[in-house]
């Protein structure tokens, strides 16, 4: 991992534990107090073993909220930019992933050893904020998938940016957000099919069930997506 400046933490710093419960129960209070997030798919999360949750990406508010509707306690990768002073002593105290998006070899091998030992970690495949309608995925999510042998659970994220608001924008408090999870998708390898080529058909797995994930959540809500 490259271009760390002053106050950054290396991955390897932090998720070397279980999400602490005080974290976890700031999400909920985030998800559920602050704003009013509805969940519909939780039974999609397995109970025990690894799992990534892969979610779309419109706002900076969407890894606290991911933290609080998950079924279960998860690990986000979070730009490294943002593990600088109090808020920084936030993420590392809560366990979450700094990645630097130029190059997150470190990232990925942290979440990766979060995930042979059983936990959960979540992933914005997207890569940036933007429009939230997974038209383009990264490999991460499925190198991840097929190396530490886990599901991946889609995760449609609604209302946390309209149309209008900025991706830096924190909603109102009280605004009804809406979180919908998906069918876990299994992307080990198919007999006779490399780790390489399934990670290559994984991504493409991945983006398309979430795509689809966002549109039919965004058509039985009614909340649409950001069009800027």
């Amino acid at each position: 991992m490259t271009g760390r400046g002053r106050g950054d933490a290396p991955a390897t710093a932090v998720a070397g534990r279980p999400v602490p419960g005080w974290a976890r129960a700031l999400g909920k209070t985030i998800a559920h107090g602050i704003w009013d997030a509805r969940v519909v798919g939780a039974e999609h999360a397995p109970a025990t073993g690894p799992v990534l949750f892969a979610a779309n990406h419109t706002s900076i508010v969407d890894g606290p909220l991911l933290q609080g509707v998950t079924p279960r306690p998860v690990h986000i990768l979070v730009k490294h930019e943002m593990f600088v002073g109090p808020l920084g002593a936030l993420l590392r105290a809560a366990q979450q992933i700094p990645v630097d998006r130029s190059g997150g070899r470190e990232a990925l091998v942290t979440a990766l050893a979060v995930l042979h030992r059983g936990d959960a970690v979540g992933v914005f495949p997207e890569g940036n904020r933007g429009r939230g309608d997974a038209a383009s995925a990264r490999a991460g999510v499925a190198w991840l998938a097929v190396h530490g042998g886990a599901p991946v659970v889609p995760v449609a994220i609604l209302g946390t940016r309209r149309t209008g608001e900025s991706v830096g924008h924190i909603p109102f408090p009280r605004r009804r957000l809406h979180v919908e999870l998906g069918a876990p998708l299994d992307l080990s390898p198919a007999p006779g099919r490399s780790r390489r080529e399934a990670i290559g058909a994984g991504t493409e797995a991945v983006r398309v069930a979430l795509s689809a994930l966002v549109r039919d959540a965004a058509a039985r809500t009614g909340a649409a997506l950001p069009t800027d």
